[in-house]
C-alpha cells in the first residue's frame, strides 16, 4: 500500500492492552435526549455512533454525573436502581464499538455549578450547590463545603459507576478534572481555600483527584485505559497557569494512562476552552506540548483543531500523542476517514459558529450549521438511491442549493445547479474578506466539490427564468435564490449620492474604497463582524443601530464573544436611527429625538437582507415538484438553508 498522506495521524496507538486505530479521538459532547432520570436516549446513542462510523479511534460519551445527591445536573447517570440505565449505556457503547471505535465514558461532577445543563435555569438555583468551600457564587447562589464523609461517598460513587461502565461495554474512562468542575475546583486556588488535607499545598489540592483515580483503577483493573482531562491553564485572575498545570499533571501521572490537556474554567473562559472564530486554531496546543515535556504518559490535545496538516504536525513534532476534535466531528463525522484515505479536500470544516452549543442551550438538542444530520441521526444517515431517477434543476448555488445538489446527486438524480453570478457561494462570498470567517467562504467550495464528485453539474452566469425551466423541463425545481441586501430610501444611501457608501455584501470587492474612518449603518451580525474586522485592521469604526441592542438574533454562545470583540474595536451607537448619509458621516436621530452627526468618511450599509420574492413567485408553478429553501423562503441562517436543502432533495 502507498504511504499514507498523514502517517502520524493515521498510526495506531496502544494504551494498556487497548489498541486505538488512529490518533484522532472524538471529544466529549453532551447528547441530545437525556431522559428525565438520566438515561442515554436512543437519539444520543445515534449521535455518538455517527462519529464512530466516521473513523474516530475513540468516541467519548459525555457527561455522566457520578453523584446525583450532590450534583443535580440534568446529565447522564448510571445506576442499577434506575430502570434501563445500564441497558441504555450498553446500547450506546455497543453502537460505538461495532464500528471499530473504542467507546469511552466521561465521569464528572459539576460541584458548585450543578444544574448547568438545565434549560430551566431557575431550577438550578433550587439545587444545593456543593464545592470544596463555603461561599457564594458570582450569580448569588450559596455553596456549601463538602464534608469528609461526603467526599468519601463521592469517591466511592466514582468507583461504583466506573465498574458499571465497564460492565456496560465501555472500554475507556475519562475522568473530568478541568473546566471548573468539582475535581478542578479542588485543584485550583480559584475555588479551594480549605485548611485541611485537601487544601493549601499542591499535593493536598490534588488529593481528591488522586483518591478518585485510585478508586476508579481499583474498580476497572490494571489494563483498562483511564484518561484524566485537565485544564493546562485556567486563563483567569486567581487561577493557575501552565507552570502549575505541569505540576498537577506530574501529580496525576502515576494513576492515569492518558493526560488530556484542555484549558480554562467555567463561565470565565468559554471562548478559550472552546476556541471561537476570533481565536487561532489550535490556540491551546502549546499547553499540551509543555506538559508532554515533563511526563512520560501519552498526552492528548484539543481546541479548535480542524486542519489535517496542523494535526499531523502536532503529532509529528511531538507536541502531543493524540488529537481530540469535538465540533469538527459534528461538521464532518467522516474527517478521520477522509484523513486516513487521503481525501482532505473533501473535509467540511467547522465554522466555529457555536450553532451546535447554542442549540443545546436553547432546546436540549443539537444542530450543526454545515451538517444537517447532527441531532437528527435517527431520521437516517444514509442517502439511498432514488427508485426513479429524475431531472433536477436547482436555482442558486448558495450553501442550501449546493447541499441540495450534493444530496440529490447521491440519490442518482440528473442534477444541474444554475447560478446567476460567476462564482458559487451566494452570500458566503462576502465572508472571504473576514479572516476569522474564511472557513465560511471556503464552505461553498467544499460543497461544490462534493456535489460535482457526486455527479451534479454546475452552470454559472445563468439566471433561472420560467423560460429556462420550460426549456430544461425538470421534474423537480429547488428554488434557492437567496436574498438581497435591504437598502432603504435614506437620503444619500443610494445612487450617485452614495459615493461613499459600500454595501456590506460587496465589501470583499470594494475594500479599496473603505477609508480609515468608517460608519457602519446596522448593528446586526454582518455589521458587527465587519466592524470587528475593520477595527482589527486599525480603522476607526462606529456602529449605528436603530434598536436597543446589537445583533439580538445572534446565537447565545457566539453573541457574547462577538460583543467582547466589538467593545475592543468599535464605538457603538444603539437606539440611533439613520436619517441621512452624508459625505462626512451619518446623521442619526437618538431616542430623545435629537439629531446627531456620527462622523466618518465611509459608510457601510448593513441593514439586513430580504428574500428574492419576485423571482420565487415567477418560478413557483413551473415544474411538477417545486421546493423553496433558505433565504428565498425566509431570511434565516445557513443552518436552515442546508437542512431544508438536504430534505428537499430527499423528498424528490
Amino acid at each position: 500500500m502507498e504511504q499514507r498522506k498523514f502517517p502520524y495521524l493515521s498510526a495506531p496507538i496502544t494504551i494498556g492492552r487497548t489498541t486505538f486505530r488512529n490518533r484522532m479521538f472524538s471529544a466529549p459532547m453532551g447528547g441530545t435526549d437525556i431522559t428525565n432520570d438520566g438515561c442515554i436516549g436512543p437519539k444520543s446513542a445515534a449521535f455518538y455512533e455517527l462519529r464512530a462510523r466516521g473513523g474516530a479511534a475513540a468516541v467519548t460519551v459525555s457527561e455522566l454525573m457520578v453523584h446525583p445527591e450532590t450534583d443535580g445536573s440534568h446529565a447522564y447517570h448510571l445506576d442499577e436502581s434506575i430502570l434501563n440505565s445500564l441497558a441504555a449505556a450498553t446500547y450506546a457503547a455497543d453502537a460505538i464499538r461495532r464500528h471499530g471505535a473504542i467507546p469511552s465514558l466521561e465521569l464528572s461532577h459539576s460541584g458548585q455549578f450543578a444544574g448547568t445543563y438545565m434549560t430551566d435555569k431557575s431550577k438550578q438555583h433550587n439545587l444545593h450547590q456543593w464545592g470544596p468551600c463555603d461561599g457564594v457564587r458570582a450569580d448569588g447562589a450559596h455553596v456549601k463545603a463538602l464534608s469528609q464523609e461526603m467526599i468519601d461517598d463521592i469517591v466511592a460513587h466514582y468507583a461504583h459507576v466506573a465498574g458499571l461502565a465497564k460492565r456496560a461495554g465501555f472500554e475507556m474512562l475519562m475522568i473530568h478534572g478541568g473546566h471548573g468542575w468539582l475535581i478542578n475546583q479542588f485543584l485550583s486556588l480559584l475555588f479551594n481555600h480549605r485548611e485541611d488535607e485537601y487544601g493549601g499545598s499542591l499535593e493536598n489540592r490534588c488529593r481528591f483527584a488522586v483518591e478518585v483515580l485510585k478508586a476508579v483503577r481499583q474498580a476497572v483493573g490494571p489494563f483498562f485505559p483511564i484518561e484524566f482531562r485537565m485544564s493546562g491553564s485556567e486563563f483567569c485572575e486567581g487561577g493557575y497557569d501552565i507552570d502549575e498545570g505541569v505540576r498537577i499533571a506530574q501529580q496525576i501521572e502515576p494513576y492515569v494512562d492518558i493526560i488530556h490537556v484542555s484549558a480554562g474554567t467555567y463561565q470565565k473562559t468559554f471562548g478559550i476552552t472552546h476556541p471561537s472564530m476570533f481565536e487561532p486554531h489550535g490556540r491551546n496546543v502549546y499547553l499540551a506540548a509543555e506538559i508532554k515535556k515533563h511526563v512520560s504518559k501519552p498526552v492528548a490535545t484539543i481546541g479548535g483543531l480542524t486542519d489535517p496538516e496542523m494535526m499531523e504536525e502536532i503529532i509529528a513534532s511531538g507536541q502531543a500523542d493524540i488529537v481530540y476534535m469535538a465540533r469538527q466531528l459534528l461538521a464532518d463525522p467522516e474527517t478521520p476517514r477522509k484523513v486516513i484515505e487521503g481525501r482532505p479536500e473533501e473535509i467540511v470544516h467547522c465554522l466555529r459558529c457555536f450553532t451546535c452549543m447554542a442549540e443545546r442551550a436553547a432546546t436540549s438538542t443539537r444542530r450543526c450549521t454545515v451538517n444537517p444530520l447532527i441531532g437528527r441521526e435517527m431520521d437516517g444517515v444514509e442517502v439511498t438511491p432514488a427508485p426513479v431517477k429524475r431531472k433536477v434543476m436547482i436555482a442558486g448555488a448558495g450553501p442550501g442549493g449546493l447541499y441540495a445538489a450534493y444530496t440529490a446527486a447521491r440519490r442518482g438524480h440528473d442534477v444541474t445547479v444554475y447560478e446567476k453570478e460567476s462564482e458559487v457561494g451566494g452570500i458566503l462570498k462576502s465572508e472571504q474578506a473576514l479572516p476569522f470567517k474564511h472557513e465560511m467562504y471556503e464552505l461553498s467550495g467544499t460543497y461544490k466539490l462534493l456535489a460535482e464528485k457526486a455527479g451534479a453539474k454546475i452552470v454559472t452566469n445563468t439566471t433561472v427564468t420560467p423560460e429556462l425551466v420550460s426549456q430544461v423541463k425538470p421534474y423537480a425545481l429547488i428554488i434557492a435564490t437567496g436574498s438581497t441586501p435591504v437598502i432603504p430610501a435614506i437620503p444619500g444611501l443610494r445612487g450617485e449620492d452614495g459615493a461613499n457608501v459600500v454595501i456590506v455584501n460587496d465589501y470583499y470587492k470594494q475594500k479599496d474604497r473603505v477609508t480609515d474612518e468608517v460608519v457602519i449603518l446596522g448593528g446586526g451580525l454582518a455589521g458587527c463582524e465587519c466592524g470587528i474586522h475593520l477595527g482589527m485592521e486599525g480603522k476607526k469604526v462606529k456602529i449605528v443601530e436603530m434598536g436597543g441592542a446589537l445583533a439580538p438574533d445572534a446565537n447565545v454562545r457566539h453573541r457574547p464573544l462577538m460583543l467582547e470583540e466589538v467593545d475592543k474595536y468599535c464605538e457603538v451607537y444603539t437606539s440611533h436611527r439613520g436619517i441621512e448619509v452624508r459625505s462626512d458621516g451619518v446623521l442619526a436621530e437618538n431616542e430623545k429625538g435629537e439629531q446627531v452627526l456620527i462622523s466618518g468618511s465611509t459608510v457601510i450599509c448593513a441593514l439586513g437582507q430580504k428574500s428574492t420574492t419576485d423571482q420565487v413567485e415567477k418560478l413557483m408553478d413551473t415544474a411538477p415538484y417545486v421546493r423553496v429553501i433558505g433565504d428565498a423562503s425566509r431570511v434565516s441562517t445557513i443552518t436552515n438553508a442546508v437542512y431544508l436543502g438536504h430534505h428537499a432533495a430527499l423528498d424528490i
